[in-house]
């Protein structure tokens, strides 16, 4: 099993890691802080280094309870300490987006009351899906200003850990139409958005709502009879 270390520290960008598989150009290791491509949110890139070589990262997925990174560049052998450095300005512009579509279901769910039901993102730009009927005639403006509010606000972002068996107690943890955590998963990571938003998630966010920056709603579709796809745009305060 890999310890993702970005878990818990979403700031870490260098760490030291042990080369514990090899199947062609994808390389396992003991523990990691490059995000893997999941819930919605894409990988992080950068390079392993080690005493003989270099390779960049240029892909990370999940296979169960492994992370396996691929490499573009020559691939270390089975128990070759490596450094890893994750790519900073990818990492931070995808803690930004995600922070701020957390603040936008946290902003739906107190002002209609309704899930999520899909969403994805790249750096700076996003879209979520939710269980929605009928838009007001302002909305984008409306939840942009909302949304822009809680930004100001600079809320604090907190992560903890609950036991599954005590997180499924709290139907709010789950703000998705359907349930994605797998079975496998014991521990349950929660992040708050303190006042705002709270639910179980894997991803990186920065520590306060102030650091993401401005949101802005650019456009909004209609995905099927009551469903609505919100597309948000990430910028510079």
């Amino acid at each position: 099993m890999t310890d993702r270390l970005y878990l818990r520290d979403a700031d870490l960008r260098v760490f030291e890691a042990t080369v514990v598989s090899v199947d062609d150009e994808m390389v396992e290791l003991d523990r990691t802080a490059f995000y893997a491509t999941s819930g919605g949110q894409p990988h992080d890139t950068g390079h392993l280094t080690w005493e003989t070589g270099a390779a960049s990262v240029v892909d990370v997925r999940s296979t169960g309870a492994q992370v396996l990174h691929r490499l573009a560049g020559p691939v270390p052998a089975v128990g070759t300490v490596v450094t890893g450095e994750v790519d900073d300005e990818r990492r931070r512009h995808l803690m930004r987006t995600h922070t701020a579509m957390h603040v936008l279901c946290g902003v739906i769910w107190r002002e209609w009351h309704r899930p999520v039901t899909g969403g994805n993102m790249e750096p700076l730009q996003a879209r979520m899906d939710f269980e929605l009927t009928e838009l007001p005639p302002d909305f984008k403006d409306r939840v942009s200003e909302l949304c822009n509010a809680e930004l100001a606000a600079d809320r604090p972002i907190e992560v903890s850990f609950l036991a599954r068996d005590e997180a499924v107690l709290d139907s709010d943890l789950i703000r998705t139409k359907v349930n994605l955590i797998p079975e496998s998963v014991t521990e349950i990571r929660v992040v708050d958005i303190v006042g705002l938003d709270r639910q179980a998630d894997g991803g990186t966010h920065v520590s306060s709502t102030g650091q993401v920056g401005r949101i802005e709603v650019v456009k909004t579709e209609s995905k099927g009879k009551g469903f609505k796809r919100v597309r948000v745009q990430v910028h510079d305060a």
